[in-house]
């Protein structure tokens, strides 16, 4: 009747529900996020509904902006892309327990070197492969390189990363749009454009397109998709991973363990900014062939929403990237049929964050147990107490 035989061995219904209450527990790191989404779904129907527009309606249309056809399905994935690399620039910091606030302006640094490279003539004389193996990896250098500042004043001099990024972010605005905006001296301007940007990148160094949607589908999806398994693969089951994110959990103690925890945060920044610039160098590659600043404008920033809302697993963020880049490429469609403001888009986005930031207001109306189960780990609880 308890459950228990005679030889001590559990029932079959007490088996069962054992085993869907171990599912459950597993699942509150999934059903977290899902119900941040679901509820900043209906804190922006309410909005809508303020405003006299019938929600379903204008969700429908953000639906049908989002997948309505197979083309509008390309572009929201295309939109995705570079959310991804943004993305994993913070998560991968986090790892190490760093805050890299600076995605921003590695994937700018990231964006003008890749388009810088294209244009060499050296490049144009190069087979196809190895003329988009020379620009994308140029992107990685630049972003690896604006990244592995802040880590390096962070080893050696003990300067704070979120400072020193956030400063560099704007160093990296401003230096970019003089190199395209200048015309004495003339830098990286094309005199030719009617808007200021770079020359095109060489023909053979784009990225092969997929679909002719609106942003176009290019061969960088598969880069990003590559790039989260690789540091998910890294992080769970190389010593590189586990030494990065000893240190994140613990500095004093990787440091008795023997593990240079300098040499761990100068990696990590300059891998998180490598990734930035991948991104950055895929969409000068696969979208635009050539560098504008305005391109990449709060891709940095957004992807700190996304990788919260992945919990910093890099596998979480293709899907949590996919939503962003589909909210916006259905926004405009919504806007058109609704009247509804594309600004509501970013009053959504903005509710996902403060909600999967501040989980226990989703833990307490869906009555979820916090589990401790967060792929940021301390990372994040040092953060909130900064």
């Amino acid at each position: 009747m308890n459950g228990i035989d005679d030889e001590g061995w559990l029932h079959a219904p007490t088996r069962d529900l054992r085993s869907r209450i171990d599912t459950a527990f597993s699942l509150q790191p999934v059903l977290v996020p899902f119900y941040a989404i679901l509820l900043s779904f209906i804190v922006g129907g309410v909005l809508i509904a303020l405003i006299g527009v019938n929600p379903f309606e204008a969700y429908w249309a953000l639906l049908r902006g989002m997948f309505g056809t197979p083309e509008r399905i390309a572009g929201s994935i295309a939109r995705s892309v570079p959310f991804i690399g943004s993305a994993l620039a913070l998560a991968f910091a986090f790892r190490a327990g760093l805050f890299n606030i600076g995605a921003e302006g590695q994937l700018l640094i990231g964006g003008v070197t890749a388009a810088w490279v294209g244009t060499w003539s050296i490049v144009n004389d190069m087979p196809g492969v190895l003329a988009v193996v020379v620009v994308i990896f140029a992107g990685f250098c630049g972003g690896a390189f604006w990244g592995g500042i802040p880590g390096v004043l962070r080893a050696k001099t003990g300067a704070h990363e979120v400072i020193s990024t956030i400063m560099l972010n704007s160093i990296a605005l401003f230096m970019t749009r003089w190199l395209i905006n200048s015309t004495n001296p003339l830098v990286l301007r094309d005199t030719s454009a009617s808007v200021p940007r770079t020359k095109e990148i060489a023909p053979n160094a784009r990225l092969p397109e997929m679909v002719d949607s609106e942003p176009n589908l290019h061969w960088g999806l598969f880069l990003m998709i590559a790039l989260c398994i690789v540091v998910w693969f890294v992080l769970g089951r190389t010593t590189y991973g586990f030494e990065t994110i000893t240190v994140g959990t613990n500095p004093h103690a990787a440091h008795y363990a023997g593990v240079s925890v300098d040499r761990i945060i100068i990696l990590a920044m300059l891998f998180a900014g490598g990734f930035a610039g991948l991104a950055a160098a895929s969409e000068v590659a696969g979208t635009n062939f050539f560098f504008q600043p305005g391109t990449f404008a709060f891709i940095g920033f957004d992807g700190i929403a996304i990788a919260l809302l992945a919990r910093g697993n890099p596998i979480a963020i293709i899907p949590a990237a996919f939503l962003w880049g589909a909210l916006l490429s259905g926004a405009p469609l919504m806007q058109q049929e609704a009247e509804v403001s594309i600004d509501v888009v970013r009053v959504i986005q903005a509710m996902v964050l403060l909600f999967v930031a501040a989980d226990a207001i989703v833990r307490y109306i869906f009555r979820l147990r916090d589990t401790g189960n967060s792929s940021f780990g301390p990372a994040a609880t040092s953060w909130s107490s900064t």
